[in-house]
């Protein structure tokens, strides 16, 4: 096993943030060394398993870490932005966000608060062309909507889906030529219209240039994030590369509703204080009766056949119905709106829906990332966005794929150099 584990995988290790092991650095309880080429703070294997003890090798041995340096300095161009939480991630596993399209004002001002450095271009994607771009950026993301195409012929061509979003992240990176594209969608895109709208989809990227990664779903809480969540990730490699891209592995530990709100290996400190959403008066008598990790099962049949209404009859689970989760649970996706009705995500102990902060820990948002907006603006932010840990472990396998790419591409182009001598 290598001796030295890096700032990263030592917080995977020990269960603690980057913000405590620097912290620790400090105070002296787990000291770092500088790596000599990079300055990179590093961590002694011995000194790890001394701070362990005997929990160390079984720690190890279940140790899951996607955590890769980026070799030189990659990076991105986002489209449907929205309040950043893949640009968040990404930032995280180190490639630098070049600039981000958003059409919603509240997100966009979120995006210049928390990062004035970031180039914001507020407004229609179809106003934009971003043609300055081309072969200076190494990634183009976009969380596009999923839309019906209007099906031309057997084969559906970047001229038929054009008046849908898809189009326009296709154009945009027709534009902007990337090594690889990422596309990320709900998993129902899986089976939109029969499927044809994915394998549309597929087929467009592959006429402008780009051959698509078997499509996965990857499931939230397997990447950090304290929330069954689930979303569709649509890779496209840039066809004159012949690097495979790999999606991340997922963690063995899943986290719970307590991890995302108290203070513990996900967070430095209980989740903040912040205004929230409350339950008309009717809805919280009829909360104030399902206890943790209940739903309406919990209720006295007439008052489930009451609240219900038709719903009451129709089949399915219907398990999001007057749902109160558990401390010891992952949330249940979050919404946009938390108090509406059928999909209720009621607070553990107080008959009421999570707060800001609250929705903004279980996406794990960091504390200081302020929303704009009014509160149901602010709600539709959070609970639109991908959550900022499945962002960065994302970001961890492209930086990995991009890493190949430049070592390939510049060890090809040293060898053709000694030859030509």
């Amino acid at each position: 096993m290598k001796k030295y584990y890096s700032l990263a995988e030592t917080a995977d290790i020990v269960g603690k943030s980057k913000e405590t092991l620097r912290r620790w650095d400090k105070e002296g309880i787990l000291n770092a060394v500088r790596e000599p080429v990079s300055n990179y703070r590093v961590y002694r294997k011995t000194d790890v398993q001394l701070l362990l003890g005997s929990m160390f090798d079984e720690v190890i041995e279940n140790e899951v870490s996607n955590f890769v340096e980026p070799e030189y300095e990659y990076t991105v161009l986002e489209l449907f932005a929205g309040a950043g939480g893949l640009g968040i991630g990404l930032e995280k596993a180190g490639i630098k966000c070049v600039a981000l399209n958003e059409i919603d004002k509240w997100a966009c001002e979120t995006l210049r608060n928390n990062r004035p450095n970031w180039n914001v271009l507020e407004g229609d994607i179809k106003d934009f062309n971003f043609s300055e771009y081309r072969n200076k950026v190494d990634v183009v993301t976009g969380g596009f909507p999923c839309q019906a195409f209007s099906y031309a012929g057997k084969k559906l061509g970047l001229n038929d889906a054009r008046g849908t979003l898809f189009y326009e992240f296709a154009r945009v990176v027709q534009e902007v030529n990337p090594a690889i594209c990422i596309g990320e969608n709900v998993r129902g895109l899986l089976s939109h219209e029969k499927g044809k709208t994915l394998q549309g989809m597929i087929s467009i990227l592959d006429e402008i240039g780009y051959r698509v990664v078997p499509v996965k779903v990857l499931k939230a809480i397997h990447y950090r994030v304290p929330q069954k969540r689930e979303r569709l990730i649509l890779v496209g490699v840039r066809k004159d590369i012949n690097i495979d891209f790999n999606y991340p592995k997922p963690h063995k530990r899943i986290y719970n509703l307590e991890d995302a709100l108290k203070k513990g290996s996900l967070f430095d400190t209980d989740v903040p204080k912040s205004s929230g959403a409350k339950y008309p008066s009717y809805k919280k008598k009829v909360l104030d009766m399902i206890p943790p990790k209940g739903y309406w099962r919990d209720l006295p049949e007439d008052i489930q056949k009451e609240y219900m209404g038709g719903s009451f009859y129709l089949g399915g689970g219907k398990t999001g119905m007057a749902r109160r989760i558990g401390w010891d649970e992952p949330s249940l996706t979050l919404t946009c709106s938390p108090a509406q009705k059928q999909t209720e995500r009621c607070h553990p102990e107080e008959t009421r829906p999570f707060t800001v902060r609250e929705y903004a820990r279980i996406q794990t948002f960091p504390d200081e990332w302020k929303f704009a907006g009014s509160l149901a603006q602010q709600y539709k932010q959070i609970g639109n966005a991908v959550p900022v840990n499945l962002g960065q472990e994302v970001g961890y396998a492209i930086v990995k794929f991009l890493n190949n790419y430049y070592s390939d591409k510049f060890s090809k182009v040293n060898k053709a150099y000694n030859l030509s001598r």
